[in-house]
């Protein structure tokens, strides 16, 4: 496709429009509210990156928001990429503040906790959470991802980039274990509705997270990632850096926002950093 057929089609998809940032900011910033500035960009790169580099000269609550990544990052730098505006891809920048340093570990949690309620209530889909930081709907009895967290530290604080396949048909989906919001049978797909529900959401968990100190038991937030957690209770895969490998039954989430392995020892080892295979349990099958 050449430049101007490009611009030719931008917004030929009549179930894809552009979002309204007027509505947005009229929506979402409040005097007394977290959010302080919204942004949204036709196309970049990373909406994280794009956040991070900037860290410095910002204030709390900033969002930006891109209508098309096209180098997206997931954990351990995979990319995501989806057709412009058929999805929601941003960024927060987050400064805790007071919180001990040693909870905010507990961000991204928090983040799939907030996501998945404001989905429940904006797009009327229930919504698992795989440990630490993916997305699932179930379709049709299989688990399928539908969006993934990634929280990086930045200046000083914490940059924590969302993406969600919204509106994404099935010919487009990137793999075969993805899915969208849409196939997952959303009563909403409008994404100015989504995004809303989910910063607001996300307001309202970080704020009670805060007031708490980053105490996840405390702020309920403990008990609620451990309510909508897909991981617990299955027979997982932990690929651990430096290429080691842990399977066992996934047991508990700890006070540090850690997955708690089982394994066949009798031993129980925390796990604070790996990708996670689901082998066995709940649904069935590999995800």
């Amino acid at each position: 496709m050449t430049p101007s057929d490009a611009s030719h089609n931008r917004w030929s998809d009549l179930d894809r429009p552009p979002l309204n940032v007027p509505a947005l900011r009229r929506g979402l910033l409040r005097p007394d509210g977290l959010w302080s500035t919204l942004d949204v960009v036709d196309t970049t790169g990373s909406t994280n990156s794009d956040l991070a580099g900037r860290a410095a000269g910002l204030t709390e609550g900033a969002v930006l928001v891109a209508e098309e990544q096209t180098a997206g990052r997931g954990r351990l730098d995979r990319t995501w990429t989806a057709p412009a505006r058929s999805g929601l891809f941003f960024s927060v920048y987050l400064t805790p503040g007071a919180v001990p340093v040693q909870r905010w570990g507990w961000l991204p949690l928090l983040t799939g906790v907030a996501v998945a309620a404001g989905l429940a209530k904006s797009a009327g889909v229930d919504t698992a959470l795989k440990w630490p930081n993916d997305i699932l709907v179930t379709i049709e009895g299989e688990e399928r991802k539908t969006g993934g967290i990634l929280a990086e530290r930045a200046g000083d604080g914490v940059v924590i980039g969302i993406g969600l396949n919204v509106s994404l048909r099935a010919d487009e989906l990137p793999a075969p274990a993805a899915a969208s919001l849409a196939l997952a049978g959303a009563v909403s797909t409008d994404r100015e509705t989504l995004l809303r529900g989910v910063l607001r959401s996300l307001e309202q968990w970080y704020g009670k997270w805060r007031a708490a100190d980053g105490d996840a038991a405390a702020s309920g937030l403990q008990e609620a990632y451990v309510a909508g957690c897909a991981t617990l209770g299955r027979t997982v895969r932990a690929q651990l850096p430096g290429d080691r490998t842990l399977t066992g039954e996934a047991v508990a989430i700890d006070g540090d926002g850690r997955l708690v392995l089982s394994t066949g020892d009798g031993l129980q080892e925390p796990v604070s950093a790996g990708d996670i295979v689901h082998l066995r349990g709940a649904g069935g099958g590999l995800t």
